[in-house]
C-alpha cells in the first residue's frame, strides 16, 4: 500500500504535467500510477493541498497548485544550493547574460511564474519548460548578485 505522502506528491506532480478539468480525471490519473482511493479522500487531499480551479485560454477550467507549493519556507537564509535541494530545484548554470535552471518534472512554470512576479531587476524575464527555466540577465549584474535575488525569491 502506497502510502499518503506519495499520494500527495504524485496529486501534486500530475495536477503541474496535465490539465485536468474533474476529480474523475484525477481519480483515473492517480490509479494508473497506482493509487486506489475514494473521490472523498481525493476531495480531502485537494483541500489539503490547497489546488484551485483556473479558466485556461479556451474557457474550460483545470485543477492548479497554489504557486507556493513548490517553495519550503525557511526561516533563516540559506545558500542557494540548500534551496535547490529542498524547492523542485536541480541547478543552476550561467553563460554569459544567460542562466539555466534546472527543476523537478512539473516544476519549472510554478517557479519561473514566481520568479517573473517578484520584480527582480536583475533579469529580463524568464522561459520555462516541464523542467527547465531559462533566464537571461541584465547586462551590469553578476551571476552572485542573481543568485542572492533568487534567494530572496525563495524566502
Amino acid at each position: 500500500m502506497k502510502t499518503k505522502k506519495s499520494r500527495l506528491e504524485t496529486l501534486r506532480m500530475i495536477i503541474s504535467s496535465q490539465q485536468m478539468g474533474s476529480q474523475d480525471e484525477l481519480l483515473q490519473a492517480l490509479q494508473k500510477e497506482g493509487f486506489q482511493l475514494t473521490q472523498a479522500t481525493l476531495s480531502r487531499d485537494l483541500k489539503q493541498l490547497k489546488v484551485a480551479k483556473a479558466s485556461t485560454l479556451n474557457g474550460t477550467y483545470v485543477y492548479v497548485l497554489p504557486n507556493d507549493t513548490m517553495y519550503k519556507r525557511v526561516a533563516t537564509s540559506g545558500n542557494i544550493r540548500e534551496m535547490m535541494q529542498s524547492s523542485g530545484f536541480v541547478s543552476l548554470n550561467f553563460s554569459g547574460n544567460m542562466g539555466v535552471i534546472k527543476t523537478r518534472p512539473g516544476y519549472a512554470s510554478s517557479i519561473a511564474w514566481n520568479i517573473d512576479n517578484s520584480d527582480m531587476p536583475q533579469l529580463l524575464g524568464t522561459i520555462a519548460g516541464d523542467d527547465t527555466i531559462f533566464v537571461v540577465i541584465k547586462e551590469g549584474y553578476t551571476h552572485e548578485e542573481v543568485m542572492k535575488a533568487l534567494e530572496a525569491v525563495m524566502k
